[in-house]
């Protein structure tokens, strides 16, 4: 495996987690990959730009044939081409997936398509297409898909382009650019759900939320369901949204604003109805030119990178997290030109580099739980609720600890033989990171309380 670029150690406040990150080469020979996901398995999927959408395998090889190609459906120039992926969350049992293209006419399709006999492939005559969005111009196509809360399928739509949002159309609730729609796939067409905010009102019934520029990616953070959205800028500045998934409506307030920004106030209200960043970092000063938006992390292996959202700028290469306190930090400048981010079924994250690289996000800190330190530890159930039962093979003792993701102690108690019992009845849902040292061995697990 290749390393890519190393940055600096960072400091786990309250614990003492030292954490380095890593970037190690998974698998290249892609052509402009647009998006990673899983379908619940234990295989990537990656959709590139052109239309084709490959089988990347656990041990990284790469299927030979595409499990799906739509490359004669897609015009792929520029922002346009192959944007979208999401599996539905019953696949196993009915085959679903969706895909957001740009056709070529120039339109967005939101498409759903069917698993064929084999698992390696998907039928290519099986689309239903759901939804046509016209597009004014050639950039600013969003396309980032994803399943959230009860099941639904949410759509981001950029303002449809040229520069500056000149019809104001971000802004404009009667049409879908610039916005975050909602579908509901398990409906009849034309796959409204009730609880959208139009339903029955003036406005168009599929926006959930709107003033965006162009969010390239957004992700549901899977401890808790918030909402991340990343927006690109105009020039000046990137912006973070984040959001509880149960409001809409939300204004984020593009061209009103850009950021916290004043861009273009002429047909604007009070500042009050506009939804800002939690995060933003400015162009001044530095390279940086456009947002790449990726997950929170829940995955088991890197303790120290848990409850952060990460994100890239495309220009510089760099990685950054957004923390709980929505505090953004620069990780470093690992040198490539990121165009997307992946999770796999166990929550741990990749990163696509535009020339047809994949790498894995690691931290060379920990080794990896999945031994548990060596087998010295057992602990059940996890996730939990009121009580958790942590075991010490060798029947000696030690001391269990359990850190919110800020770092701050929230539990301590003495461990000892095989079966000790820890209260979490007071711990609210959440994720948080559970430190457990005897025998000189000291080594940290995620723990979920739901």
């Amino acid at each position: 495996m290749k390393t890519k670029l190393l940055w600096l150690s960072l400091l786990f406040t309250g614990i003492g987690f030292s954490q380095t990150l890593e970037l190690e080469e998974f698998a290249d020979g892609f052509e402009s990959p647009s998006e990673i996901v899983n379908a619940g398995d234990a295989r990537l999927f990656v959709a590139e730009q052109s239309g084709h959408i490959r089988i990347l395998n656990a041990d990284g090889s790469v299927e030979e044939t595409d499990y799906l190609d739509l490359s004669s459906l897609v015009s792929f120039t520029g922002e346009k081409g192959l944007l979208g992926l999401a599996f539905h969350p019953d696949y196993s049992n009915n085959g679903y997936l969706y895909v957001n293209y740009v056709n070529t006419a120039g339109n967005t399709v939101i498409a759903r398509y069917t698993r064929g006999a084999s698992a390696t492939s998907a039928d290519p005559e099986s689309a239903l297409i759901m939804l046509t969005v016209d597009q004014p111009y050639d950039n600013h196509k969003g396309g980032c898909l994803r399943f959230g809360p009860g099941g639904y399928l949410y759509i981001a739509m950029g303002d449809g382009g040229s520069a500056g949002d000149p019809e104001n159309r971000a802004q404009n609730i009667n049409v879908l650019l610039g916005k975050i729609l909602r579908l509901d796939v398990n409906a009849a067409a034309p796959y409204i759900p009730a609880g959208n905010p139009y339903v029955g009102i003036d406005g168009a019934d599929e926006i959930w939320a709107f003033g965006l520029r162009n969010p390239w990616k957004f992700s549901f953070n899977k401890a808790n369901d918030d909402l991340w959205i990343a927006d690109v800028g105009q020039g000046a500045a990137e912006e973070i949204n984040k959001s509880l998934s149960s409001l809409s409506n939300l204004n984020y307030g593009w061209r009103c604003y850009e950021g916290t920004l004043e861009y273009n106030l002429s047909q604007c209200t009070d500042p009050i109805n506009y939804t800002a960043p939690v995060a933003q970092y400015i162009h001044e000063g530095t390279s940086r030119c456009s947002i790449t938006g990726g997950y929170v992390y829940n995955g088991t292996a890197y303790p120290n990178m848990v409850g952060k959202y990460f994100f890239a700028d495309y220009c510089t290469g760099e990685i950054g997290t957004v923390d709980a306190e929505n505090t953004l930090a620069w990780l470093g400048d690992f040198g490539g030109s990121f165009t997307t981010f992946g999770e796999d079924a166990d929550g741990e994250l990749y990163i696509a580099d535009g020339g047809g690289t994949i790498y894995k996000i690691t931290d060379t800190s920990v080794a990896g739980l999945d031994d548990f330190a060596n087998n010295m530890f057992t602990l059940y159930p996890n996730p939990a609720h009121s009580e958790v039962y942590i075991g010490l093979k060798d029947a000696s003792s030690g001391r269990a600890s359990i850190y919110d993701i800020r770092g701050q102690l929230i539990i301590e108690q003495p461990i000892a033989g095989n079966e000790s019992k820890v209260d979490t009845s007071m711990l609210q849902t959440g994720v948080y990171i559970l430190s457990l040292e005897a025998s000189g061995t000291k080594t940290n697990r995620k723990l979920i309380i739901n």
